[in-house]
């Protein structure tokens, strides 16, 4: 009824609301929070809460519901038409689905337009205002306007807020929801947006434990992001994928007189140990006095690492001389042992690498961002190939969580550099075009690497993924692919840490979660550029197969595939170059 309502907001007093005549607030199941606002009277609009099945089809609410429709607008955001309050049986079946978004009913705002009624003189010209929250809105983040057919009534409907959750507490995360005005619930509740460990992405999408994700949930892994993340499994899907370009006869699987791949030779030789054990003493044997590192398959921060110059270092650790097969110290954990870049392009005489991020926010086309404020990370030790330094970690691991421990370790600037810097450094020692080629081939890289698990990868629409890219650069400026984070760290070293790692965040949610919005996993994941930040498209599938193509037809026999650089100059954004 037209009169005053109390309405109450988390944290905050409880306000009076004016609920002007004309206008119905009406609820069919009771509601958790209900506001109105509106400047005059609405006559022949009507807002109620009716339960709904998530997967029921969206009916005709009358000509108010089609001309709804006939204004763009989605039939899930209008709603289905209105339904009596439900039955026992339904609300049973609500209580006994699983946990948060597992096919549950929803109380959602539905939107009924009556054109029977006359509209009052001046409501046309006005546009009213009527905000509905209920405590499970799962409707779409925003509706622009409604236009009625006859009463030409114009109002905008406000979704409730963001509802977020996640189990790594760090503030450069919480700050960012916080900020947006997003709700934390958690994990029991119902929720639209999930930062989780890789430890609780596998029991997300577990056969035995996990449970369907709705519409308006989304998480910040895919499901079987191992395929890339995992040091054995990157190397073999790259594998995988050189072969198949090989098979088709790609020109990007050409090879010099040596045997090596002129393009795709951007990961250091690697086997798999315990299981490639005879095909690395082969290749070891090939040249002795090389190094080695030892690598465990599913560790981070430099765990388990070692270096190794000699087959008995191999055999003292893990070898079973009575059975002359390689056992590693677990039987569960995989090792990959790999060509050390003894080589490293040094600075000020320390060893380096880059870690780089990497958005992906869909695999089937792939679409994938380069985030420009990365950084180095230095060694605290100046670096030698000396045999007897192959233990110090001090000089060949670059990880934050071990040169921290060094004697040498600057706390204000965490012996990092940005991306930037590096740049200026090597266009001032290196010429600008041999810098520009360095940056070109890493972004290579990066994209060739998603190319080669992409074909793997389950491409679920409620995912997205930030990936920490690991590169090298050796003295003759060649980038090599070490390693992909999953979940690289969000801990601050420095303040500039914390600077850039909030900025990541910010602009990582800007792009996965449009305009701060619940999110719908349904829209195409193509954002307009002013959203992106310091992200910069860095490969569209799309875009490849509708420019990429006619490039190449156009090129000449003769021009080589290290080509790169170009950008179409028809269209406002980079275009992919002929390479990609």
């Amino acid at each position: 009824p037209a009169g005053t309502h109390a309405r109450t907001r988390p944290g905050l007093a409880p306000e009076e609301v004016a609920v002007p005549a004309g206008a119905s607030l009406v609820a069919k199941a009771p509601p958790r929070k209900w506001s109105a606002r509106a400047a005059g009277r609405l006559p022949g609009l009507r807002a109620l809460s009716s339960c709904e099945h998530r997967s029921g089809a969206a009916g005709a609410a009358g000509s108010g519901l089609q001309a709804g429709l006939q204004a763009g607008l989605p039939p899930r955001a209008l709603g289905a038409a209105p339904r009596s309050a439900p039955t026992g049986e339904a609300r049973a079946e609500a209580a006994g689905r699983g946990r948060g978004g597992r096919g549950r009913l929803d109380r959602r705002p539905l939107l009924d337009l009556h054109p029977g009624r006359e509209p009052e003189a001046g409501v046309a010209e006005a546009e009213e205002l009527l905000q509905v929250q209920a405590g499970s809105i799962s409707a779409y983040g925003w509706l622009s306007k409604v236009l009625g057919s006859e009463n030409q009534l114009s109002c905008r409907i406000m979704a409730g807020k963001v509802k977020w959750v996640t189990d790594i507490e760090k503030s450069v995360l919480i700050n960012n929801f916080e900020k947006r005005g997003w709700v934390q619930v958690t994990e029991n509740e119902d929720w639209n947006f999930y930062w989780m460990s890789v430890q609780t992405i596998r029991n997300v999408f577990s056969v035995e434990t996990g449970y369907r994700l709705s519409d308006d949930q989304i998480v910040n892994h895919f499901p079987n992001h191992y395929e890339l993340t995992r040091k054995d499994l990157m190397v073999k899907n790259i594998k995988r994928y050189r072969k198949e370009l090989e098979k088709e006869g790609s020109p990007l699987a050409e090879k010099d007189e040596n045997g090596k791949y002129l393009y795709l030779d951007f990961v250091p030789v690697t086997y798999m140990l315990p299981a490639d054990y005879n095909l690395f003493v082969e290749e070891f044997r090939k040249s002795p006095s090389s190094t080695w590192i030892m690598k465990p398959c599913g560790k981070a921060q430099g765990k388990g690492i070692f270096l190794i110059n000699k087959l008995s270092q191999i055999k003292k650790w893990s070898r079973d001389s009575k059975t002359s097969s390689f056992v590693s110290q677990s039987t569960k954990e995989a090792y990959v042992i790999s060509l050390y870049i003894n080589n490293p392009l040094l600075i000020g005489g320390r060893k380096f690498d880059l870690r780089l991020y990497v958005l992906v926010s869909t695999y089937r086309p792939l679409r994938c961002y380069m985030y420009k404020l990365g950084f180095c990370r230095f060694c605290t030790v100046k670096y030698t190939p000396s045999t007897s330094e192959l233990d110090n970690m001090f000089v060949h691991l670059t990880n934050v969580a071990i040169q921290k421990h060094g004697e040498d370790y600057n706390h204000i600037h965490g012996g990092k550099w940005t991306v930037n810097n590096l740049r200026l450094y090597l266009e001032s020692t290196r010429g600008r075009e041999v810098t520009s080629k360095l940056f070109d081939e890493i972004h290579w890289i990066v994209v060739q690497s998603l190319k080669a698990v992409a074909p793997v990868m389950n491409n679920d629409k409620h995912c997205f993924e930030c990936y920490g890219y690991d590169i090298i650069v050796d003295d003759k400026l060649k980038p090599w692919l070490i390693e992909v984070n999953a979940s690289p760290s969000l801990t601050s070293s420095t303040a500039n840490d914390r600077i850039l790692k909030y900025n990541l965040i910010n602009d990582t949610l800007n792009i996965a979660v449009p305009n701060g919005e619940i999110p719908d996993c349904k829209w195409n994941k193509s954002p307009p550029k002013e959203v992106l930040g310091n992200y910069e498209i860095l490969y569209d599938e799309e875009l490849a197969q509708g420019d990429g193509a006619d490039r190449e037809l156009r090129g000449r026999p003769g021009q080589p595939l290290g080509s790169r650089g170009f950008r179409s100059r028809d269209s406002g954004r980079a275009i992919l170059t002929t390479w990609k």
